[in-house]
């Protein structure tokens, strides 16, 4: 039975939730303040955190940010913030995915379910690719370049995942897109450009394009 955290200072919403995962079998515990969620998020095992960002105590991101320090648990905001920047903040310090609300239920399990999927299979995935003077590890999530290594978030170093497993392939912002923000994202297509030009700003790529190259009206690829 998986376990699932529910850190939300909405009691209702918190109830609300907690009946809906335990008639789908889940395992829940409910946290109702960011320190007591951080609490109990550090001191036991859980599959999946579904976490608000506007908590009383200890804000959303900065639990975030903590937890994702010391684990690679799944992290869901469930937020009524809704703004672009709200969502890059949110995925930026650690989450997995990022939900608004309101939302159909079902929604948020479809989430859960392909985020669960994705976990499970990167666990069989090959743990080491490298692409020029870039190695990127997927167990140890560390990029290095040249020997040296490079501080990605962890949406970069997801994005960057991405293209060095598929090296030589044009790939469109949908695909992109579903591939690091999940099929059922609400995500515009446009933040994958923000990424890119982080990305490249990151590894020193933004004039000559040696990493990762533009295909004007389709995406991006790495080609060799």
């Amino acid at each position: 039975m998986k376990r699932i955290l529910i850190v939300e200072d909405e009691p209702n919403f918190a109830r609300f939730l907690e009946l809906e995962l335990i008639h789908e079998a889940y395992e829940v515990k409910i946290a109702y303040d960011g320190h007591s969620g951080l609490e109990l998020a550090l001191g036991s095992e859980w599959d999946l955190i579904l976490l608000d960002l506007m908590l009383p105590g200890l804000n959303g991101v900065e639990v975030c940010r903590r937890i994702r320090k010391v684990s690679k648990t799944l992290i869901i905001i469930l937020t009524a913030r809704n703004s672009v920047t709200d969502r890059v903040l949110g995925l930026d310090c650690g989450a997995d995915d990022y939900l608004p609300k309101p939302f159909a239920i079902e929604e948020l399990f479809a989430r859960m379910r392909a985020l669960f999927r994705r976990f499970e299979h990167s666990e069989h995935e090959l743990a080491v690719y490298t692409f020029k003077d870039l190695v990127l590890d997927l167990n140890t999530r560390i990029v290095t370049q040249a020997g040296e290594n490079v501080m990605l978030t962890k949406k970069e170093f997801d994005l960057l995942a991405v293209f060095m497993q598929n090296v030589n392939w044009v790939l469109s912002r949908d695909m992109i897109l579903e591939k690091v923000w999940g099929f059922d994202s609400e995500v515009e297509t446009n933040i994958i450009d923000v990424y890119v030009r982080y990305l490249r700003n990151k590894l020193s790529d933004s004039g000559d394009e040696r990493y990762i190259k533009t295909q004007r009206g389709i995406g991006y690829v790495m080609r060799l």
